[in-house]
């Protein structure tokens, strides 16, 4: 599911639930629900974060196994 690939590029980069939800502007608890499926994360949220990881938003959906960003 893409919610674990949030919580596996956040991991990657060494990166707290803290800062990740900084950069959404949010509080952690709900980057948190986001991570573990319980709470839908926003598309707008989702394209930031594609945005940051330089990736794109259907590889963090799970659509591909691509990270690279389409050109």
């Amino acid at each position: 599911m893409f919610f674990e690939r949030i919580g596996n590029m956040r991991a990657d980069r060494d990166m707290t639930q803290k800062q990740v939800a900084g950069i959404l502007n949010c509080n952690r608890q709900v980057y948190a629900r986001y991570e573990r499926g319980i709470r839908e994360i926003p598309v707008s949220m989702l394209i930031v974060l594609a945005k940051y990881y330089n990736t794109s938003v259907d590889y963090l959906l799970g659509v591909t196994d691509n990270p690279s960003p389409y050109l």
